[in-house]
């Protein structure tokens, strides 16, 4: 065995320890746990504000105290660039063929009860963020040390999302990538490689605007090209929808042999799959919700909220769907993005295959583009220098090539070892914080049945401290 293999072992060896602890013993019963926790305490939130949410998301960027910010929409689209992404495609294949149909009814399960989570620390990320160079930052790191107090929380958790996001998520980023070209086009994998340092390289030494400005751009097109294709399958194959979904809720309960082994394998892989999809409550979404320029936290709080369901409710049940439909799902030997190719391929045909693949570049790279700025924000709370944010974009840059040649289980490993971790540190702190965004949302209920358009002012919440923006004295 080589040393290079050696250290494959030791590495898979150690990811597939610490994810049967962590996703075995703790995080399954704190996200299930935080997830109705914050959906009855907001009186279900995400469903009763569900028209709300398209109203705020088109809403401009207003200037605070000379800074703007992104707009609704803007904000929206980067951490839909990081969602929308590899868990949509390849995650959902990879989930199905693990964890059998039963797996996507658990990925609908924690994105329903997910969106609670997502509202509470979105909203949270807004009422505390800060001033930087494009116009705000914020998130978990920064209510962690304004609210709770606890900078030494803050600092960890920077440096979790930083090698979770800015690193680990990119490399499985470009390993769905490459192995995608590859199965299309014979396309080398390393050149591949080559060809996304180079890109993402241009992207991410041009600053928040430009990263904004890209996503605003792809996501919506992206979204809506794919969403026509599986729609177009679901169409033709419309009769066998209602069986396909009694399939699904049979297998999540255990009603039928699931393909990947039973009930338990069905919600570990639907819960995995669902959190690296949607993000909610990993604490990565509220670093773009903060770059908003809103005259309410819980603007941001709605917006993000409705990006768990265009995540997992549309994007990743397309997915799922076309699998499913697919005859041969159970004998496929691919798994990943190459079961979703040989899956819409026996739907549309053979140039399926070289659909996907741009379909997943153009997916999987706006990704990288998002995971890169929560990585970017986060290394600036840590430490405000140049030089070492030199170093973490040339780090992203060895780990997407890295990515694009590795083996898919074990970056995928890694990315559910980096992303249990940095969802336990953010969930304890918003179950903590949960009362002040409760507080908030009513502000903003009370304005909104008063005929108003909400604005907000710290100094109608008694339990604020440490609030940077927001200090304005109402009525001046």
């Amino acid at each position: 065995m080589s040393i290079g293999e050696k250290l494959y072992s030791l590495l898979d060896s150690i990811t597939s320890f610490g994810n049967d602890i962590l996703w075995g013993y703790v995080l399954i019963f704190l996200l299930i746990g935080a997830g109705i926790y914050f959906t009855i305490r907001s009186k279900f939130v995400q469903f009763r504000l569900f028209k709300e949410m398209f109203r705020v998301i088109k809403e401009e960027a207003i200037e605070q105290s000379g800074s703007k910010g992104t707009s609704a929409f803007q904000a929206f689209s980067i951490s839909i660039a990081s969602r929308v992404g590899t868990g949509n495609l390849a995650g959902v294949a990879l989930a199905i063929a693990v964890g059998g149909p039963g797996a996507v009814f658990w990925m609908w399960f924690i994105a329903l009860i997910g969106a609670g989570s997502a509202f509470v620390e979105s909203t949270l990320a807004q009422v505390y963020k800060v001033r930087d160079g494009d116009g705000f930052r914020g998130g978990p790191a920064y209510y962690m040390e304004k609210a709770l107090g606890q900078k030494w929380m803050g600092i960890l958790f920077s440096v979790l999302i930083t090698l979770c996001f800015g690193l680990v998520f990119n490399a499985v980023q470009a390993n769905t990538i490459s192995m995608a070209f590859e199965e299309a086009f014979g396309a080398n994998r390393a050149l591949m490689g080559m060809i996304l340092v180079i890109m993402t390289a241009l992207i991410i030494f041009g600053g928040l605007k430009r990263i904004a400005k890209v996503a605003q751009v792809i996501v919506p097109v992206m979204a809506v090209v794919y969403l026509i294709v599986a729609f177009y399958v679901l169409v033709i194959n419309i009769t066998e929808i209602p069986a396909l979904i009694a399939l699904i809720v049979q297998h999540a309960f255990g009603l039928e042999q699931a393909v990947g082994g039973g009930i338990g394998a069905a919600l570990m892989q639907g819960l995995k799959r669902g959190l690296f999809s949607n993000e909610a409550g990993m604490g990565s979404a509220p670093n773009a919700a903060a770059t908003a320029g809103v005259s309410h936290p819980v603007k941001q709080g709605l917006v993000q909220t409705l990006a768990v369901f265009t995540d997992t409710l549309l994007i990743c049940s397309a997915t799922a769907f076309m699998i499913l439909l697919y005859s041969d799902y159970t004998m496929a030997s691919q798994d990943g993005i190459q079961l979703t190719q040989a899956a819409l391929s026996a739907h549309i045909g053979e140039w399926a295959a070289v659909f996907v693949a741009i379909a997943i570049f153009l997916f999987a790279f706006s990704s990288v583009i998002g995971n890169y700025y929560y990585g970017e924000t986060n290394v600036e709370f840590m430490k405000d220098s140049n030089m070492w944010l030199q170093v973490y974009r040339f780090a992203v840059l060895g780990m997407v090539m890295f990515g694009s040649m590795a083996k898919i289980q074990l970056v995928w490993d890694m990315a559910d070892l980096f992303m249990a971790m940095m969802a336990i540190v953010n969930l304890i702190a918003i179950l903590l914080l949960g009362k002040i965004a409760f507080a908030v949302l009513q502000d903003y209920i009370e304005q909104r049945k008063q005929g108003k358009d909400p604005v907000f002012y710290a100094s109608r919440i008694k339990e604020l401290k440490n609030v940077e923006w927001w200090t304005e004295q109402e009525g001046k």
